[in-house]
Formats: structure tokens, C-alpha cells, sequence
């Protein structure tokens, strides 16, 4: 019978001509559309099938004779004839040999039993109408699971010319250099056969051919940049039209077009945008929990290994991927429990690009009900790893005032949330050193929010939080909020009172250095008497009132001091 071949299609392109698909690029969908197909016909064929016919799960092929072979696939019985497919299948053929050696009759039924065929059932449905001289049409869907089921059955030239192998490698070859929307399909079919798939190269082929494509330049392309314009969910699209693409892969083939794509030479940060696109896909089929039908032992296992290989295919470069990302993949890894190493690697990253964060960047959210609203354990790992590594900075004081700005906004933020716990505020209040801020006043701010959001807290609780705020490093206005502020403890109003008092005193004097002492001397002085003396509300509400007299009393001296200045420059000149 002669041979022929077809391409069909809505361009029906011939095979070797390089084009993307205009639907795939203006979609950026795998499944839908048009797609290329391919209908061949064997060459020679030693015995044509009269009819196919399907009973429950047993196949019949109806020739000239009877059938003398039955080979089981799966849960299939397939009654076929010798002649058609030992002529196609040196793997049959060898297997046909050893039996009718064995048996001793050449007239008996063969039954062989096929055990893990590529493609199964329906690959081999194809297999056997292609021996039998009926024509098979062969897509993107299934040219994966065919061509490695060619392999299987060792479906060969060298034993009979335009055999299966040949065939579905050159639809193969078209497919790939032609289809962007067809190559992806091919990966995604292959997921079941992924290691045939690898074997034979297929993986490695496809995911080199979407580098190529991801990397050229779309505008050398005709295709619609309708899909560019309208998605605004990354700031480049020509850098990043083809991610939600590969989000649909599966980890495994994902890893390898990603490393394709870094041979390519894309830039860093665009390859470490795609793995945070694909990742945060995946976070969402979890919480989705579009997996609750595998065990939960493996679904387990699988989150780990995932988590993992994202870790190890990060690009190294600077900047290359989101703080916001690191941080859930950190939070992720922590949950999992991944290598102890991965970890420490992802703290150092995120720990390194601290002071170019935001406070939105470090705001990442729980998914329990009772748990409170972001994960701050999170952001203390990170705070903990970065304050025992800033020997490691370059310029580190400039760079820890920028860290310190960044947590006490980041304080402010988390404050407010009613379960966030004391033990977990107080660690974040007390995770930088002293020399991170310049004032605190931010961070008074931010312990005052959230000793307002939690009104039922025990004094020594409020101590607790309130005990890094210093008298010297607040400034006058946060100093006289204080004061005034019953959500504080009362031991903290009461030396702010005192050295209130102290400072007031000093300024009335016309001699300042009697009474010169530093910050940190007055400061042990007040203290040592708040120790001797316990003071109540009564008498703290009695030295409000005398700084308050004492503040009017400066202001009206400090007012005439001026009127005598002004008469002194009038009477001299």
C-alpha cells in the first residue's frame, strides 16, 4: 500500500517551518484551540484488517484467517494475527520466537501479556491499526505516549522501512519547532510516562524548544499583543508572556525548562519571577486543596521534595527574585520541615536584601482561623539570622538604621491584631539592638497601638513590652505622650515624670554644669529611687500637675527673658 502522509490544521504547515502559534500567545492557555494533527499509513502491509472491532474490554481484528496471537494490555485482550505485527515489532517478534520454540507448534494462539506499554491501551489500540494498514491520527496529545510506545516494541526502520518510530518522530520534530501551544501539551501529556519521556529525550527536547521561544523576542513574531496589553500582572510582558504557560507543568519538567531557560542566558530576575509565578500557582492548589486524594503521608512528602527543588533552581544572582516570595517559601520550608541547609540559605538571602524591603514585603499572612493575621515567626528567623550576621555587611551601621526603620513600621502594621501574642510582639520589639534606631519614637507608637488592641494584658505583661523604651532616645512630643498615657505601666509614667522633673529643673538653673550629669547617670538615679519609693495613682496624677505648673512657670520666665533682651539691644544702641 502506498504511503501517506498529512498534516492537518488550520494553517497546515509543513514540517520544519518555524512559526508560533498565534492562539497560544494571545491565550497563554495549554488546553483549546485548533490543533495540528498528523494521519499516516504504513508503508507496506503484510496483512490489511478487514474490520476493528471493540467487545467489552477484548479487541478483534478481523482478517483473511483467524487470529492466532492475544496480547494483553492492561485490562485488554487484543486478537490479532502474527504476520502484521511480528513484521513491525521486533520486540513481538523475538517474544513470538522464543514462545513457539517453547511450545513446539507453530498453529497454536500465542497469548502474550504486555506489562508497563507506554500509553497503555490506547497507544496500543494505535500501535495495532498502524501494523494492520489502518490510518491513525496522531496530535500533540498522544504523539508522546505513541513514540515511546514505538520504542517499547523496538517499532524500528531497521526492520521494516517507515516504521512507527521514524513516523512519530518526525510529527514529533514538527510539532516542537513549529507549536508553542502543541510543544506545552506534549510536556504535559508526557507527565504519565515521565520516565520514557526522559529517556527518550522527549522532556529534555521540549523544554529546550521553549527556551528558544521564551527567550527570542516576540516582536520578530506576527502574534496579537492584545494579551501583552490587557494582563497587567507582571510589569514586563514581553519578558513574561509565557509564564502562566508553564505554570501548568509539573515540578520535574518545570525544573528542566527552567534550566533550559537559564542556558538560554535570561535574565536572573525574570527566571526567578516565573519560579515565584509557578510557585505561588501551586501554594494555591494546596490551600485549595485540590490534592486531598492522595495520602497524606505522600501529599506530604511531595510538599517537602517541591519546596526543596524550587529552593535549589533560584537563580543566585542578586535581587533575582521578590523578598515577599522568599519569605512564603521560607514559611513553606519551616512548615515541611525541608534540609536544615535550604533553609539557612533562604534566611541569608532574604537576611542580605532587608534594607531594600518594604514593610508590605514582610507582611506575610497565616491561613489558620485562630491564628493571628501574618506569620511573624517568619520575620524573626530572619531578624535573628540578620542581627548575628551583620558583621558580614558591608557598611552595616547605615544599613541596620534602614533594617530598624523597616521592623518598627513592620510593628506598627501587626500591632493591631487582636491575636497577635505577647510573647511574639515582645520577641519582635527586641530582636534589633539598641543602635538600630536613631529615635524610637515609631516604636513607642507601635507599642502603644498594640497595648490599645489588647486592653485585658497584666501589668507585668505591659512591662514586658514597654521595657526597651528610654527616656533619652524618645523625643519631647513622644516624651510628653507618654506622660499622659494610662495604657502604660505605671512604673514606666513614673520615671518619665521624675526625669521630666530632673530636665525642667536643669533648665531653670542659671548655672547648668552644678547640675550636669548625663543621660545615663540620671537615668540610675531616677530608678534607684522608684525602687525605694512605690508610688500610687494619686501621687503620679500630683507630679503630672507640678511639671505641668513648673513648664507654664519656665515659659512665662523664659517670655520675660526675652522683653529683657530686647530692651537691653534698645538701650545699647
Amino acid at each position: 500500500m502506498k504511503q501517506r502522509s498529512m498534516v492537518s490544521g488550520q494553517d497546515k504547515a509543513t514540517l520544519g517551518r518555524r512559526s508560533f502559534d498565534r492562539e497560544s500567545l494571545t491565550g497563554g492557555i495549554v488546553s483549546g484551540g485548533k490543533r495540528n494533527q498528523c494521519v499516516i499509513l504504513p508503508a507496506n502491509v503484510h496483512m490489511v484488517a478487514d474490520s476493528f472491532e471493540r467487545r467489552n474490554q477484548n479487541w478483534i481484528a478481523r482478517a483473511n484467517s483467524a487470529s492466532d496471537l492475544i496480547i494483553q494490555v492492561g485490562d485488554s485482550s487484543f486478537h490479532l494475527h502474527k504476520l502484521p505485527m511480528v513484521s513491525r515489532s521486533e520486540y513481538l517478534n523475538r517474544l513470538v520466537f522464543q514462545r513457539r520454540n517453547n511450545r513446539g507448534s507453530a498453529n497454536d494462539i500465542l497469548n502474550i501479556q504486555i506489562e508497563n506499554l507506554p500509553g497503555g491501551t490506547k497507544a496500543f489500540e494505535l500501535v495495532v491499526k498502524f501494523c494492520y494498514g489502518w490510518k491513525i491520527e496522531i496530535t500533540a496529545s498522544n504523539v508522546a505516549p505513541l513514540y515511546c510506545a514505538a520504542h517499547f516494541l523496538e517499532m524500528s526502520d531497521d526492520l521494516e522501512k517507515g516504521n512507527l518510530i521514524s513516523k512519530t518522530e518526525a510529527f514529533l520534530s514538527f510539532l516542537m519547532l513549529s507549536s508553542w501551544k502543541d510543544t506545552l501539551r506534549i510536556l504535559k501529556c508526557s507527565e504519565p510516562i515521565s520516565s520514557w519521556a526522559k529517556d527518550l529525550h522527549i522532556v529534555k527536547r521540549c523544554s529546550e524548544a521553549i527556551a528558544w521561544k521564551a527567550c527570542t523576542n516576540p516582536k520578530a513574531f506576527s502574534f496579537d499583543y492584545e494579551y501583552a496589553a490587557n494582563n497587567s500582572e507582571h510589569e514586563n510582558r514581553v519578558d513574561t508572556w509565557w509564564f502562566e504557560d508553564v505554570s501548568l507543568l509539573r515540578i520535574d519538567h518545570f525544573i528542566e525548562v527552567i534550566q533550559s531557560i537559564k542556558r538560554r542566558g535570561m535574565k536572573p530576575e525574570v527566571v526567578g519571577a516565573c519560579i515565584a509565578h509557578w510557585t505561588t500557582k501551586w501554594f494555591s492548589q494546596i490551600s485549595l486543596g485540590l490534592d486531598k486524594m492522595t495520602p497524606k503521608h505522600i501529599t506530604h512528602q511531595l510538599h517537602r521534595v517541591t519546596t526543596e527543588c524550587l529552593i535549589r533552581i533560584l537563580p543566585t544572582e542578586e535581587n533575582s527574585a521578590p523578598c515577599k516570595f522568599l519569605l512564603h517559601l521560607l514559611k513553606a520550608g519551616m512548615m515541611l520541615k525541608i534540609n536544615p541547609d535550604l533553609l539557612s540559605v533562604l534566611e541569608r538571602r532574604i537576611a542580605l536584601m532587608l534594607d531594600q524591603c518594604h514593610v508590605s514585603d514582610l507582611l506575610v499572612k497565616n491561613e489558620g482561623d485562630s491564628d493571628s493575621s501574618y506569620d511573624v515567626a517568619v520575620i524573626l528567623r530572619v531578624l535573628q539570622f540578620y542581627v548575628s550576621s551583620t558583621s558580614m555587611l558591608t557598611n552595616p551601621a547605615a544599613k541596620l538604621h534602614i533594617v530598624g526603620r523597616l521592623v518598627d513600621g513592620y510593628l506598627v502594621q501587626v500591632a493591631r491584631d487582636e491575636n497577635l501574642t505577647v510573647e511574639c510582639f515582645q520577641s519582635l520589639v527586641e530582636a534589633l539592638p539598641l543602635n538600630a534606631r536613631y529615635c524610637d519614637d515609631n516604636l513607642y507608637r507601635a507599642i502603644d497601638m498594640y497595648l490599645k488592641a489588647h486592653p485585658n494584658l497584666t501589668q507585668e505583661e505591659r512591662t514586658g513590652v514597654c521595657r526597651v523604651l528610654e527616656y533619652h532616645r524618645l523625643s519631647q512630643e513622644a516624651r510628653q505622650h507618654v506622660m499622659k498615657n494610662e495604657r502604660l505601666p505605671l512604673k514606666l509614667t513614673t520615671r518619665f515624670v521624675l526625669l521630666e522633673q530632673v530636665n525642667m529643673t536643669k533648665s531653670m538653673t542659671s548655672n547648668e554644669s552644678t547640675y550636669r550629669r548625663t543621660n545615663t547617670q540620671t537615668i540610675i538615679r531616677v530608678n534607684k529611687d522608684l525602687e525605694k519609693r512605690k508610688m500610687n495613682v494619686q501621687e503620679i496624677q500630683m507630679m503630672r500637675k507640678d511639671v505641668e505648673m513648673v513648664k507654664s512657670q519656665l515659659k512665662d520666665v523664659h517670655m520675660c527673658k526675652m522683653k529683657l533682651q530686647k530692651q537691653l539691644k534698645r538701650f545699647v544702641h
